[in-house]
C-alpha cells in the first residue's frame, strides 16, 4: 500500500553521500580558502588605507564599538585570555563538529548546508583578493588599538601574528580582514543549531555563538564591525546561490554519468559483437528463411533438417521444396508414383 508523504517533510536524498567523498571535498575547499587568504596579500600600504578607510566610514556612522571592547579586554585578562582562546580555537572546532553532526544525524539537510557554506566561503575569499584591509590591531599605535593576541600570547599557542601557532605567522595573510569569515562561520553555525537543535540550549548557543564571536573579534582587534556586518553578508549571499550551485551540480553530474553510461554500452556492445563472430561453432544456429535454426558453419550434408513437418534430403538446401510439387493444400502420398521413379517399391 503506497504511503502518503507527509506535509513539510523533506525527502531522502535518491543519491547517498558518502563520508569517503565529502571529507575530501572539504579538505579541498579548506585548502583553496588557506591557499587564497595566503595568495592574496595585497599590498601593505593598499590595505592599511582600507583599513583607516573602513575607521572612517564607522565614526561618520557613529559606529565605534571596537575601542571600548578593545580597552576591556586589554584590562581585563579574565575577559582578554578567554576570548583569544575562543578567536584562536572555536572558528576550527565548531564549524567541522556541526559539519560532521549534521551528516550523521540529519542526512536530509546536510547537502544544502553544506553547499551553503562552502558558496559563502568561496565569495569571502574574493573578499580578500579583491579588497586586502589591514585589522585594526595592525595599524599605528597612535589610532588606540592593542593587539591582545600578542599582549597574551603566553597563555596559549598563538604568537603575536593573528591566530597562528608560534614560528608559523608567515603561512598565514593577517590582512585578510574583510570580510570577517569568523562571524561568518558563526553565523552558520547558529542557524543551523537553530533550525535543527531541537533543544532549548541548542537555541540559545545559536544566539550566543555568533553573538560572542561579533564581540570577541572586535575586542580582540582583529576586526572591524563593518567586517563583521560583511561577514553576514556574505552569508546571506551564499544562502541564496546555494540552491542555484546545486542544480548545477546536479547537472553536471547527471551529464556525465550519461557520457560514462554511453560508453560503457558501447563496450559491451562491442565486446559482444566480437564475441559472437569470434565464438560461433558447428553447434552455433542461425535462422533460415522460414525461421528455423539452421546450424552454422556445418559441413555434414549427409544430415537431414526437419522443417515445418517437411523432411528435407541430402543436398536439398530449402526445406519446402518438395512442398511445391503439389497444389495448394495437397499432402504427398505413399504411393510409389507420387514418391517418383526412384522410390523403392514398397514391401508386399
Amino acid at each position: 500500500m503506497p504511503r502518503a508523504e507527509t506535509a513539510g517533510v523533506e525527502a531522502t536524498p535518491r543519491t547517498r553521500l558518502r563520508w569517503w567523498t565529502e571529507l575530501p571535498l572539504i579538505l579541498l575547499v579548506y585548502a583553496c580558502y588557506s591557499a587564497g587568504r595566503l595568495l592574496a596579500r595585497g599590498d601593505v600600504s593598499h590595505a592599511v588605507d582600507h583599513g583607516l578607510a573602513i575607521l572612517d566610514i564607522e565614526k561618520a556612522l557613529f559606529l565605534n564599538a571596537e575601542h571600548p571592547l578593545n580597552r576591556l579586554f586589554t584590562r581585563e585578562p579574565w575577559i582578554g585570555v578567554p576570548a583569544d582562546f575562543w578567536y584562536a580555537s572555536l572558528h576550527y572546532l565548531v564549524t567541522p563538529v556541526l559539519l560532521v553532526w549534521l551528516f550523521r544525524s540529519r542526512t536530509v539537510h546536510y547537502r544544502a548546508a553544506r553547499t551553503w557554506l562552502m558558496t559563502s566561503t568561496f565569495i569571502g575569499l574574493i573578499g580578500f583578493t579583491l579588497l586586502p584591509t589591514c585589522p585594526p590591531r595592525l595599524l599605528d599605535a597612535s589610532h588606540g588599538f592593542v593587539d591582545t593576541m600578542a599582549q597574551y600570547s603566553s597563555y596559549g599557542w598563538w604568537g603575536g601574528e593573528a591566530s597562528a601557532p608560534r614560528g608559523m605567522g608567515g603561512m598565514t595573510n593577517q590582512y585578510a580582514a574583510m570580510p570577517s569569515l569568523h562571524v561568518g562561520w558563526a553565523l552558520w553555525c547558529g542557524v543551523i543549531l537553530w533550525r535543527y537543535g531541537g533543544t532549548r540550549l541548542a537555541k540559545v548557543a545559536a544566539i550566543a555563538y555568533p553573538l560572542i564571536t561579533t564581540i570577541v573579534v572586535m575586542g580582540t582587534a582583529n576586526h572591524y564591525f563593518l567586517d563583521a556586518l560583511a561577514g553576514a553578508a556574505v552569508m546571506g549571499v551564499g544562502l541564496l546561490l546555494a540552491p542555484f550551485v546545486m542544480r548545477t551540480a546536479d547537472r553536471a553530474r547527471a551529464r556525465f554519468g550519461a557520457r560514462l553510461a554511453t560508453a560503457a554500452t558501447a563496450a559491451a556492445a562491442g565486446q559482444g559483437s566480437r564475441d559472437t563472430v569470434v565464438g560461433a561453432g558447428p553447434d552455433d544456429r542461425v535462422p533460415d528463411g522460414s525461421g528455423t535454426p539452421v546450424p552454422v558453419g556445418s559441413g555434414d550434408t549427409s544430415s537431414s533438417i526437419v522443417s515445418g513437418g517437411c523432411q528435407t534430403s541430402a543436398g536439398e538446401r530449402i526445406p519446402r521444396q518438395r512442398e511445391s510439387r503439389f497444389g495448394s493444400g495437397a499432402e504427398p502420398s505413399a504411393s510409389p508414383q507420387d514418391a517418383g521413379d526412384g522410390a523403392p517399391t514398397p514391401a508386399r
